[in-house]
């Protein structure tokens, strides 16, 4: 018998299975899970990606793994390409695709169970008839995809997800732009190393060199210095309430010079606009 759309989803579909569970996740997340080899769903013959009941659980399980686990992506795919983490459980997938050896632990008690792709709303009923079809897929969208709290990316996986060459990462090495979580040992990188790196890109392919990105660097440095006078004379004998009561008052102290500084920016450039 032909499969029909209702045997699987649209890439759009499987992230409004998971989004209220994951409000991280975003297209360009699943379609860079896809590029870094730890998911592959079908594609037809048109380059629809098709993502079965397997493919759902197997992004649900990543995705719990880095949330919950903080686990590198590296990490993750060994630990599902040796059958320590499955899962697929006892679900079959069409066309033979095989499935790992190990059970998942801790099923989830049948009233809280994810739904499957036959039991989605978007694939019965009048959902499937009123349907339309897929809109062509782009290539991955490095700027979209968000990194989850506390994950720590390798070189290569940071530079897939910030669309960085690697000349452009390594001249932002140099002038002290990106730093890599360690000093030693394979590079790593985690959510600020990403934010900074889109950051810098755009600058840098605006015909700015990355050396003078440093000045955007040095007043950052000056003005977390200024905010660090301002609380640290609390910090010594501070409680955890007090901590958090002084974190509050560092966000607060940054978010009024972010403000103030890209008042300053505009200023400056009215004249010229």
């Amino acid at each position: 018998m032909a499969e029909t759309q209702a045997d699987y989803l649209t890439i759009g579909e499987v992230l409004g299975m998971l989004v209220e569970e994951f409000p991280e996740v975003t297209i360009s997340k699943i379609r860079f899970l896809e590029s870094q080899g730890l998911i592959a769903p079908e594609r037809t013959s048109s380059g629809y990606r098709r993502f079965h009941d397997t493919d759902v659980e197997l992004l649900r399980v990543i995705l719990t793994e880095q949330r919950e686990n903080y686990l590198p992506l590296r990490v993750i795919r060994d630990r599902i390409a040796s059958g320590e983490i499955d899962p697929s459980g006892e679900m079959s997938r069409p066309h033979g695709v095989e499935r790992p050896s190990v059970v998942p632990a801790s099923p989830l008690p049948a009233e809280s169970r994810p739904l499957s792709v036959t039991q989605h709303p978007s694939s019965t009923g009048a959902a499937s008839t009123a349907r339309r079809p897929p809109t062509p897929e782009r290539g991955p969208q490095h700027g979209d995809a968000q990194l989850l709290p506390g994950v720590i990316l390798g070189r290569d996986e940071f530079r897939s997800m910030t669309g960085l060459t690697e000349t452009e990462l390594s001249d932002l090495e140099s002038f002290g732009i990106v730093k890599s979580r360690h000093s030693s040992g394979p590079s790593t990188y985690g959510e600020n190393e990403v934010i900074i790196a889109r950051s810098a890109r755009t600058l840098l392919r605006s015909g700015i060199d990355a050396r003078h990105l440093r000045a955007w660097r040095t007043a950052a440095e000056r003005e977390a210095s200024l905010i660090e006078q301002v609380i640290s004379p609390h910090l010594r004998h501070g409680d955890a309430s007090q901590r958090a009561k002084l974190a509050s008052k560092a966000r607060e102290l940054s978010e009024a010079g972010a403000r103030l500084r890209a008042a300053f920016v505009d200023t400056a450039l009215r004249d010229l606009l």
